[in-house]
């Protein structure tokens, strides 16, 4: 594996961003893809068909500044938004 991507996340309003890099550690297509953040953190995701969709499953190490809840509803967030994204291009 080993490639690497970086992706800049922002705030619609331009209010706060930050660079999310990486390196990736697998690539199962069409079922997952795991990589390793910079900070160290490994992540998961896993694709599972489910009737009428597909179910997306992600694992992430927790880092220490923000709790655990606020990290969840973070992540949840960007999913979410994934999830209209991706239902609107169909």
């Amino acid at each position: 594996m080993g490639g690497r991507f970086c992706h800049h996340m922002a705030a619609r309003d331009g209010s706060t961003g930050f660079d999310f890099e990486g390196t990736f550690t697998e690539v199962t297509a069409p079922t997952g893809l795991g990589y390793v953040m910079d900070d160290g953190r490994e992540v998961s995701v896993r694709f599972v068909a489910e009737q009428g969709g597909t179910q997306v499953e992600e694992r992430f190490d927790a880092e220490s500044l923000h709790s655990g809840e606020q990290q969840r509803a973070g992540w949840q967030s960007i999913l979410d938004n994934f999830k209209r994204h991706m239902e609107a291009a169909s």
